[in-house]
């Protein structure tokens, strides 16, 4: 899949079906919308693009507002769609101030090449979302390309799916959830970075992610999930690692920042520091707990682990003595 960032990278003579959306999250709904794009593209003989934005409108309009995906995460869940071409647009005041003409004319006709766009019944586009279907339908007949609209798609119980369903499921820990509505594990990506050192001394190593840096985090707790190292390839993709993950503030020890901390289960050799990783969240375990004394900590630990392995069908693993733990903080 060809990603352009920018109108400068589209390809001079493009003939395309077109959808736009922001796609947080690039849940089910949104897969079965890129299907219909690409399926029409196929049999028009057309390249099948999506136009989406960063940073989020959200953010240039009311306040920042935490991304179910990352931009990476993003773009990785629309070339699985089998998009040809995704158009990353550089979301600002001045685009935003375009009126629905211009920004059809301007975007979806003459850089694009419409040939057909495919949206949804409840589309908005131009300034003050003063754009909708029929808007687009008219502008379609005057400019010369057909409109198609998606059916709108329900989940479970006749329930749209939405991004806004994602957060909600997400404030609740239900990561299970959150996979139903999107297809796949809910995941966050960040570089791990230095932590206090307190899970080597207990025998129980992390990698540590500010969470702040990281993108939409789930409610406080422990959850079993995967580890996935993009720079580290095992038979063509991404190692993947099973792992216990803590999400929160460390209230046993009166932390202050709110930290994603992945523990690879049985794994004292690992040196993540500095390397960009994503954490995947399958399942939640429990929610996060505050401990009088390290033993019972220690005690509840091992059984995270042990129901981490379960959940992921991969085997328990022994404890892991503190002095084997290979990996040195950065700041060392």
């Amino acid at each position: 899949m060809e990603i352009w960032r920018g109108p400068q990278q589209v390809p001079v003579g493009l003939n395309s079906v077109v959808t736009v959306g922001n796609f947080d999250g690039v849940h089910l709904g949104h897969q079965q919308l890129l299907a219909s794009v690409v399926a029409q593209a196929r049999a028009r003989g057309c390249k099948a693009v999506a136009m989406t934005f960063f940073p989020h409108p959200h953010h240039v309009h009311v306040g920042p507002l935490p991304l179910i995906t990352s931009l990476a995460d993003r773009l990785e869940a629309l070339e699985a769609s089998g998009l040809d071409a995704v158009l990353v647009v550089d979301y600002n005041l001045e685009f935003a101030a375009q009126g629905p003409r211009e920004f059809v004319s301007t975007w979806l006709r003459d850089l694009l090449g419409a040939r057909a766009v495919l949206v949804g019944q409840d589309v908005r586009f131009g300034v003050g979302n003063s754009g909708e279907l029929s808007t687009l339908r008219q502008l379609g007949q005057e400019l010369g390309f057909e409109v198609l609209v998606q059916e709108e798609v329900c989940g479970l119980a006749g329930k749209r799916w939405s991004s806004t369903w994602v957060r909600q499921l997400l404030a609740e820990g239900d990561v299970a959830g959150v996979a139903s509505v999107l297809g796949r594990p809910h995941r966050v990506r960040g570089v791990v970075v230095d932590g206090a050192q307190r899970g080597r001394d207990l025998g129980f190593p992390t990698a540590n992610l500010l969470a702040a840096h990281v993108g939409e985090v789930p409610q406080d707790g422990v959850y079993a999930g995967w580890l996935v190292r993009p720079s580290v390839l095992r038979d063509g993709a991404p190692e993947r690692l099973p792992a216990a993950i803590s999400v929160g503030t460390n209230p046993t020890f009166e932390d202050v920042n709110r930290t994603v901390e992945a523990h690879v289960l049985g794994r004292a050799d690992l040196n993540l520091y500095g390397e960009e990783v994503v954490v995947e969240m399958v399942e939640r375990i429990r929610p996060m707990l505050t401990f009088a004394a390290i033993e019972p900590l220690i005690d509840q630990m091992h059984d995270d682990v042990a129901r981490a392995a379960a959940i992921l069908g991969v085997p328990r693993p022994g404890p892991i003595d503190p002095a084997d733990v290979t990996a040195r903080p950065l700041a060392s």
